[in-house]
């Protein structure tokens, strides 16, 4: 099975830490990184990974991507790349099937369950099954550019290359005219393309957005989900540690969404352990780094000062970093 995602050195621990948990899931797989800035790409090629391609910027960027780079911030740059990694992946290295993935996604069984469930259909997209109170469906999109299949053929590649050719017209983080970066461009695709399928399986796609619909659990060392509705049990394929980050003074923000005690101790405490430990041997390789990517600094410094147990309810989640390492 062929994925591919891209990041630079500020997603570095959370990109190897993807591949990490996509290896430990599946049998036979192979990843291709686009490293997005020098630094990134340069450890990456020490790091050696068995089961991964690494592609540098300038190798991958093309004149019309040249064309715009300077207009867009480094955010809207990579979601206007999104389509063309997909693309350059498929016809670079003759795939017959590519699937992106967010370098922030963690994996807890074997993806290949959801491609399985598109059949013959050309494109995979997944909903972001927003839980009410952080619907954002009419400005970030119904679907989620997450983990998203093309396969290798008319269907597949005219969406693909719609899609690209779309986000190099535009490609912002800003409401206009119905869209908001790479993203909005998928709400209307399950009508105007033939092929298209939406992801039904419950187990990809959950996300700190919409686990407030889902009690999880584990059960022989295996994660699985129960949508509290319906009742329909599930395996828990990923998850989206969107809007995690690492701030100063030894903190850790989980984002602005209500988090149980329970998600917090089975997915995010073994999530930042496990990036610290990357974050440990890539300093085997480069002294200097020290999850600076991944730090990101906030002006509230009120938040600083907050207990971690007086904080779980919130609708922001900062934390001493040590919480999670013991």
């Amino acid at each position: 099975m062929n994925y591919c995602t891209l990041f630079d050195s500020n997603y570095l621990t959370r990109g190897i830490a993807m591949y990490e948990s996509l290896k430990k899931n599946s049998e036979n797989f192979h990843l291709y990184i686009y490293a997005f800035d020098e630094r990134c790409y340069q450890l990456l090629q020490k790091l050696h990974l068995e089961s991964a391609t690494i592609i540098s910027l300038k190798e991958f960027e093309d004149e019309e991507l040249l064309k715009v780079k300077n207009g867009r911030t480094a955010v809207e740059y990579c979601w206007t790349c999104t389509p063309s990694v997909i693309k350059y992946s498929i016809e670079k290295y003759n795939l017959d099937s590519c699937t992106y993935l967010d370098a922030d996604l963690y994996f807890f069984s074997n993806p290949v369950t959801l491609i399985d469930e598109m059949g013959d259909k050309s494109v995979l997209i997944t909903e972001h099954r927003y839980t009410a109170r952080y619907d954002k469906s009419a400005t970030s999109g119904i679907y989620c550019v997450q983990f998203m299949t093309f396969k290798n053929n008319q269907n597949g590649m005219l969406v693909l290359n719609w899609w690209r050719e779309a986000c190099i017209e535009w490609c912002y983080f800003r409401i206009e005219d119905g869209k908001l970066g790479d993203q909005k461009y998928l709400d209307d695709w399950p009508i105007r393309f033939e092929g298209v399928h939406v992801l039904q399986h419950l187990g990809g796609g959950v996300a700190p957005w919409n686990i407030q619909q889902y009690k999880i659990y584990i059960e022989n060392f295996k994660y699985f989900g129960v949508e509290l509705t319906s009742k329909t049990k599930f395996r828990l394929i990923f998850y989206h540690f969107h809007s995690f980050k690492f701030i100063e003074n030894d903190k850790v923000d989980l984002g602005g969404y209500t988090l149980t005690n329970n998600i917090i101790k089975m997915l995010y405490k073994p999530y930042i352990r496990h990036l610290e430990k990357i974050n440990d041997e890539v300093k085997q390789l480069d002294g200097t780094f020290d999850f600076q990517g991944t730090r990101e600094f906030v002006n509230n410094s009120k938040w600083y000062k907050l207990p971690f147990k007086k904080i779980i309810k919130k609708d922001y989640h900062l934390y001493n970093k040590s919480n999670f390492l013991r």
